[in-house]
């Protein structure tokens, strides 16, 4: 070895890279073996080895942290973006990048705003992917066959549920027992809503018609596991209908979003579930009574009516024994013609033959003739009775009572139309005769002689009421009535102006002073003589 002068001179050790990282890990996760570390979730990731990688953040400062496999399991809690938790496990370091990590060994919320915050946040998510809208939601049958009950075995809930399905409606149920706060009660409640949903329809185990979800109160800790987005997504997935009833009426969670319908108790679920069946027994009843009272009176109208088109229809004997008497009257004509005509037959074929063979070829002949003559008869004697048989079985379908009512609902149709053109037409005549009547009215009104006062003239009347029609039938000192427009006034007939009366004489007038009478005035055509005032009274 060769020494250097003035070289320094070292008493510590020398540590490899991998003793000292070894060094640091010992001593960092002596001192720091279980911490409770507050902060935000930063980059959550899940690997393919099921390990969770994420970092913890403030203000001011960040550290890496990890969540292994088994422990990711379970968790109540899932890591999400933003999500203030406080996370307690132990510091360790990782020699393979020169840092520190914490591996997480349970998770919880730093308080309940964040926990509201995260629900909210989750609830807007679920509501944007469309779990929440109304058009999914279902009713539940009116009345189900089998009832599935999700909930705590051992709690009050199920108890009360069972009681009050047993007052109004009884029902089998079904329990499938879930744990309903805790680590691994979301997966439980998830799985049961997965498994009614996959029973089997007719299959040894009955397939609920609808589904109770329930849970008693408590703080919303306790209401974690029905946050759940697994158990969200099963509820909102759900085939069956589900009612949803966890905790108070005031108590809100994700589920109640989710489901068909919210039942503010488990004891509203259950009422929500069934009818009450002494309520249905009584409207069955009175609906019953309802039925029967109107089928009566159905009946009796019915009856009412057949017997009234009954009495219109005629005597059907009476008609059938008409023309049976006709049938056997043509029978008995039928069976005398029969052997006039066989006979005439024959005589005209003997003649024949006689005229033109001998007797022996004649009587050949007649009896061929005869023969021939016979069955055509018979041939035609029955076709006849054919055709007489059809049309009596055609009268007699005409007859029938059904045939007979269609013919009187026809007549009955024609008559009401025949009575509706009726009352038209005779509104519309005495319409047509108001109008003629109120046209002669206005015509007689306007040739009446009170037209004729209303223009300033008089009818005079003697002493009897009769019309005087001319002066010549008055003399001096007669007393007369005068008709005006506005009544009647006696006057008595004394002397009158020559002068003021047309077509008398005027007198003489004396000479003017200059010797010559006064200028007469022309008179007019009409002057002279009196008009014809009453010549239309």
């Amino acid at each position: 070895m060769i020494d250097t002068p003035n070289a320094p001179v070292h008493n510590l050790p020398e540590l490899s890279v991998s003793e000292l990282s070894g060094a640091l890990k010992r001593t960092i996760e002596e001192a720091f073996s279980r911490v409770r570390v507050r902060g935000e979730i930063s980059q959550p990731k899940v690997a393919g080895s099921g390990h969770c990688y994420l970092r913890l953040k403030d203000d001011q400062a960040v550290i890496d942290a990890i969540i292994w496999r088994g422990t990711m399991a379970k968790l109540a809690l899932r890591p999400e973006e933003g999500l203030e938790v406080i996370a307690i496990g132990r510091l360790t370091t990782y020699p393979g990048r020169s840092s520190y990590q914490i591996v997480i060994e349970s998770l919880e919320l730093a308080g309940e705003g964040a926990l509201l915050k995260m629900l909210e946040e989750r609830r807007r998510r679920l509501a944007a992917e469309g779990l929440f809208d109304a058009g999914r939601k279902r009713r539940p049958p009116f009345l189900p066959s089998v009832i599935g009950v999700i909930t705590s075995p051992t709690g009050a809930v199920i108890r009360d549920i069972l009681h009050r399905l047993a007052d109004r409606f009884p029902r089998p149920v079904l329990v499938w027992p879930v744990a309903v706060q805790g680590e691994g009660a979301a997966a439980q409640i998830a799985a049961a809503i997965t498994g009614f949903n996959a029973l089997p329809a007719g299959g040894p185990v009955p397939r609920p018609d609808v589904l109770i979800v329930a849970r008693g109160g408590g703080s919303l800790e306790d209401l974690m596991a029905f946050n759940d987005e697994a158990v969200v997504r099963a509820a909102s997935a759900s085939a069956i209908p589900l009612i949803s009833a966890v905790g108070h009426e005031t108590d809100t969670t994700l589920i109640d979003h989710a489901a068909d319908l919210r039942a503010p108790t488990p004891t509203g679920a259950a009422e929500m579930a069934v009818p009450v069946r002494l309520d249905l027994l009584a409207q069955v009843r009175e609906r019953g009574g309802r039925l029967d009272g109107a089928t009566l009176r159905l009946i009796e109208e019915r009856r009412l009516r057949i017997e009234g088109l009954g009495r219109g229809l005629p005597d059907l004997a009476r008609l059938i024994g008409t023309f049976a008497q006709r049938l056997d009257d043509r029978a008995e004509r039928l069976e005398a013609a029969l052997p006039r005509l066989l006979d005439r037959r024959a005589d005209g074929v003997f003649h024949t033959a006689a005229r033109l063979r001998g007797p022996g070829e004649m009587i050949a002949r007649k009896a061929d003739a005869l023969e021939r003559a016979g069955r055509g008869l018979e041939t035609g004697l029955a076709r006849g009775l054919r055709e007489a048989a059809s049309r009596l079985d055609q009268r007699a379908d005409r007859l029938r009572p059904g045939q007979i009512a269609r013919l009187v609902a026809e007549g009955s149709r024609a008559l009401t139309t025949l009575a509706g053109r009726l009352d038209d037409l005779g509104r519309q005549t005495l319409v047509r005769r108001q109008d003629t009547l109120e046209g002669l009215g206005a015509r007689l009104d306007n040739m009446s002689y009170r037209k004729v006062l209303e223009r300033g003239y008089a009818v005079v009347r003697d002493a009897t009421g009769a019309i005087v029609p001319a002066a010549r039938g008055l003399t001096k000192g007669d007393g007369v009535v005068l008709d005006f427009r506005d009544g009647r006034v006696a006057a008595t007939i004394g002397e009158a102006d020559p002068e003021a009366i047309p077509g008398q004489p005027a007198p003489e007038t004396p000479p003017t002073a200059a010797g010559r009478s006064p200028a007469r005035r022309p008179r007019s055509a009409g002057e002279g003589r009196q008009g014809d005032l009453l010549k239309d009274l």
